[in-house]
């Protein structure tokens, strides 16, 4: 399996530790090996497809709350997750990932 890798696009950050915060949420979900940036654009490097049910949450949490296009977060869709991931459309993070 190729690398995954997510892009955060103008990430906008309203004070320090707002952008402080931002960095330091990436830092504890452990699917995450490396982070790069090039201009205004971050990426999050993951090394596998399936990742936990927990780091799932964390990266919609994540971008939801800093507006991080979600439509990208729709490869890790599986059947260990359907159920809560894409069966649930009340979740608010389905159309924002689903459409």
């Amino acid at each position: 399996m190729k690398e995954i890798k997510l892009t955060c696009k103008k990430v906008t950050f309203y004070f320090q530790k707002d952008e402080e915060a931002f960095f330091e949420w990436i830092k504890k979900i452990k699917c995450i090996n490396f982070i790069s940036a090039i201009g205004d654009e971050l990426y999050l490097h993951i090394k596998k497809k399936h990742i936990s049910d927990d780091d799932l949450r964390s990266l919609i949490g994540l971008f939801y709350r800093y507006k991080v296009d979600m439509k990208q977060l729709q490869i890790f869709l599986n059947k260990n997750n359907q159920k809560w991931f894409f069966e649930s459309p009340k979740g608010f993070w389905h159309k924002r990932i689903f459409g």
